[in-house]
Parts: structure tokens; C-alpha cells; sequence
């Protein structure tokens, strides 16, 4: 089980999170990924040690770095430069994370490449896009597509502190958009014969991810605030807690849907004719009270006793809050395809999956995230390096 990807090969020049996010995809999906790597090696590798001190593993590299193989170049040295053409004109994808004046100093900008090879799909990602002033600033994903993007912002309850997002999210969701937009420069290619330039940013990511907001200050000329649970006009699309703690959020999103069965479930389906609560407006202008009573209601009766109920509603949709060790734990995870058994030395590590599959070309993962240069000779001798040759290259690399 190859994947759709089988037979593309991918040449990444990537660090941190968001390049060889969009490289380990491909790489789950059956692309040959060659990852290019400096003397120091890709900088997430010191994860392990940042997150974990002496931990036996690296988890946030494993997951972006899985069944790619490590070529290790100094990029610096006219003979590693060399070597990195020479396998990047071997590729159909060259994706890269590094910054455009870093790329055009090293000479793998994409005009140079392209001109090399002009059926070679180059994937840029940058932090705040290829034109403009800050085109070369940098950024990681708390500047670009956290803080600067408006997301932090429009999370901060009034007169509170912005809240800190969660590791590699705008990077991760940047890289699903590379492989997208590769995906589709493969399939022009198809028609054309050619490749071509394809890019994303963090920033244009993050305005996208908040663009239900964005579009209503383009259109509006208006930002909405962020709800509280106290005050929520629609109390039918609310977070409550259950009487053991538990909490679970109803996404009842249509009022005159799905107000009546949670006046049902709660046991109260005189609400229905309360004109208090009659109609939306109503339910708007009372929310706070309303409120008051379902905390009351869902107090009376345990999470998994309200389970029973709510299931018996099929018009009353809601869905647990989860921990991480909920969802670890959640038979619907194993059954959504949410995680995957990546075959190591010994048997296999249960890792997070990537978030797509392919019924008529299915994918499976294929080894753990190489070590530092554990392929640089072999790629090396694939291109035609004496044996001389790379120990020359192996020992520059080294040196430096």
C-alpha cells in the first residue's frame, strides 16, 4: 500500500515544523522524500531535548520527519551546493521552509531551479508571503499565523491577556496547504508537461483559518466578539458541565430546530411555551437566566447518564469536551483513522496519522524519522559520487 504519491520524488530543504510537515505527508502518502539536512542537522531535531530532557524519543520530529530518509550537505561549500542541484534535478518536488534572501544566497531560489529543470514543482513557505517588505522577515507560527493574523486577538476575552496557541498548529495547517496546492501543480503538469512555482505563507494561512471573521470585516466593515458562556444569545451552542465534572458542548448552531429537544432532554419542554424563551430574540435577551437553568438541569445527572439521553434526540447534536487522554482514549479516534502504527526496529509506534486517505490508492507508513545523514552516502553514490567523492563531501560536512 503505497499511496497516491508513489513514484513522486520529493526533495525537502526544511526545519522546524511547517517544510517538513508538508514533507512528511507526502512521505505518508508514498513519495520518496529526501530530506537535506546541514551539519547541525534540522533544528526540531532538539525538540527531544527542549521538551523532554533525557527522553529516549523526539515526538514532534517523528511525526513531520516519518519514512523520509536524512541526507546530510554543507550547503556553504561550493561541492555540497553542487551536490544539492544535482539531487534536486533528480526530483519532481522540492519543498523548502528556509527564507527567500537564505535560498537565493545558496543559489535554490526558484528561478534558478525551475530553469534547471522546468517540470519541477517548487513549494516555497514562508512566513508572511514572497512579496512585500517582510517577505523575508522571520517568523514562526505564533508570529505569523497566531498573533499577526488576528487569531490570538480575536480569542482574547475583553480586558484579558491573548491566549498562547498550542505547538506547531499554524505550521501543521500550512503544511496541508502546500501539499494541496503541490498536489494540484502534479496534476497541471500532467496536462502541461511543465511545473511551476507554488507557494503559502503562515499569515495568509491564518487569515484563512479566521476568514468566517475576516470576511465579515471585509463585507461588514464589523468584528464580531468572542462569545462567553454566560451571556451565549444562542444557548442551544454552549458549553455545560455534567454533575461529575464532566464538561460537553451542544452545537445546536438552528434555534428553531434545536431549541425543542433540549427543552426536551433537560426534561423541561414547557420551555417551548414560556415567553421568556419563546423565540430566539427572546431566548437572546434572557440568555443569562436561561443559562442559570441549564446549569442546574445538567447538574442533576452524570455525563454518561446525559449520553443516554441525548442519543435518544436526534435532532440534539453535541460532543464531548475532550483532554488529550479522552481523546486517546475514545474508541471513535481508533475508528476515525485519527492514529497510525509506524513500524520501528522492534515492532511498531503508535504515532498521530496525517488527515487524509485515498480508498483506491491507501497509504501506510513505512519506517521512523531517519537519523541525522543516515542515508547520505547512498543518495550520494545514486547520483554518481565515487566512493572518494563522498567521503570528501561526508567529511566537509563534518568539518564544518
Amino acid at each position: 500500500m503505497a499511496g497516491p504519491m508513489e513514484g513522486i520524488r520529493v526533495v525537502e530543504l526544511g526545519v522546524w515544523v511547517a517544510g517538513p510537515a508538508a514533507g512528511g505527508i507526502l512521505a505518508d502518502w508514498g513519495a520518496e522524500v529526501i530530506k537535506i539536512e546541514g551539519p547541525n542537522g534540522d533544528p526540531a531535531r532538539s525538540f527531544q531535548r527542549m521538551l523532554g530532557g533525557d527522553m529516549p524519543n523526539n515526538p514532534p520530529f517523528e511525526l513531520d520527519n516519518r519514512g523520509k530518509q536524512s541526507i546530510v550537505l554543507d550547503l556553504g561549500s561550493p561541492e555540497g551546493a553542487e551536490a544539492a542541484l544535482r539531487l534536486i534535478d533528480t526530483a519532481d518536488v522540492f519543498v523548502t521552509n528556509l527564507r527567500i534572501g537564505a535560498l537565493s544566497r545558496l543559489g535554490l531560489d526558484h528561478e534558478t531551479l525551475l530553469d534547471r529543470n522546468d517540470r519541477l514543482i517548487y513549494c516555497g513557505i514562508t512566513g508572511y508571503g514572497t512579496q512585500g517588505e517582510d517577505a523575508n522577515r522571520p517568523a514562526y507560527d505564533v508570529a505569523a499565523f497566531w498573533a499577526r493574523s488576528g487569531i490570538a486577538s480575536l480569542l482574547t476575552p475583553e480586558g484579558g491577556n491573548p491566549p498562547f496557541q498550542r505547538g506547531g498548529m499554524g505550521d501543521h495547517n500550512t503544511g496541508v496547504s502546500a501539499v494541496a496546492a503541490i498536489s494540484a501543480a502534479l496534476f497541471s503538469r500532467e496536462r502541461t508537461g511543465k511545473g511551476q512555482f507554488v507557494s503559502t505563507s503562515l499569515y495568509r494561512q491564518g487569515a484563512y483559518t479566521v476568514g468566517f471573521d475576516m470576511n465579515i470585516a471585509l463585507l461588514w466593515g464589523m468584528t464580531l466578539s468572542v462569545g462567553t458562556r454566560e451571556s451565549m444569545g444562542n444557548v442551544a451552542i454552549n458549553n455545560y458541565v455534567a454533575g461529575d465534572g464532566k464538561r460537553f458542548w451542544i452545537v445546536g448552531l438552528e434555534g428553531a430546530r434545536h431549541w425543542p429537544p433540549l427543552c426536551r432532554v433537560v426534561g423541561h419542554p414547557e420551555w417551548m411555551e414560556d415567553e421568556r424563551f419563546g423565540d430566539p430574540r427572546s431566548r437572546a435577551q434572557n440568555a443569562a437566566e436561561l443559562i442559570s437553568l441549564l446549569d442546574e438541569a445538567f447538574n442533576e445527572r452524570t455525563l454518561a447518564e446525559w449520553e443516554v439521553i441525548f442519543d435518544e434526540e436526534p435532532d440534539f447534536f453535541w460532543a464531548p469536551v475532550n483532554s488529550i487522554d479522552d481523546v486517546l482514549a475514545d474508541q471513535q479516534s481508533m475508528d476515525a483513522g485519527l492514529f497510525v502504527d509506524v513500524p520501528d526496529e522492534v515492532s511498531s509506534t503508535r504515532m498521530v496519522a496525517t488527515p487524509c486517505d485515498f480508498a483506491g490508492t491507501p497509504w501506510e507508513p513505512t519506517t521512523m524519522a531517519p537519523e541525522l545523514g543516515e542515508h547520505t552516502s547512498e543518495i550520494l553514490a545514486s547520483l554518481g559520487y565515487a566512493h572518494e567523492e563522498i567521503n570528501e563531501l561526508a567529511g566537509n560536512s563534518e568539518s564544518t
